[in-house]
């Protein structure tokens, strides 16, 4: 159990670096300037699908981590 506790909890731990690692920036900076505003005006849609899919993806991540981490915790004491 406790083995498998902690195995669960690096799976969560990479996945949330790696969620949190393909979110795009609030701020586009340079990227905005040099994208033009055709893609800023068109891609606007599917911008919007995945920063809100990889949002709610983080905050389950999340959760699971603190929970994960409590778990590990206690099972550790």
């Amino acid at each position: 159990m406790i083995l498998a506790t902690k195995i669960l909890f690096g799976i969560v731990s990479l996945g949330l670096i790696i969620v949190i690692l393909m979110q795009s920036s609030k701020s586009a900076g340079l990227s905005g300037a040099i994208g033009g505003g055709a893609e800023h005006n068109m891609g606007k849609a599917k911008a919007r699908g995945i920063d809100l899919l990889l949002s709610r993806l983080t905050v389950v991540l999340a959760v699971l981590f603190m929970i994960l981490a409590l778990a590990v915790g206690y099972f550790i004491k």
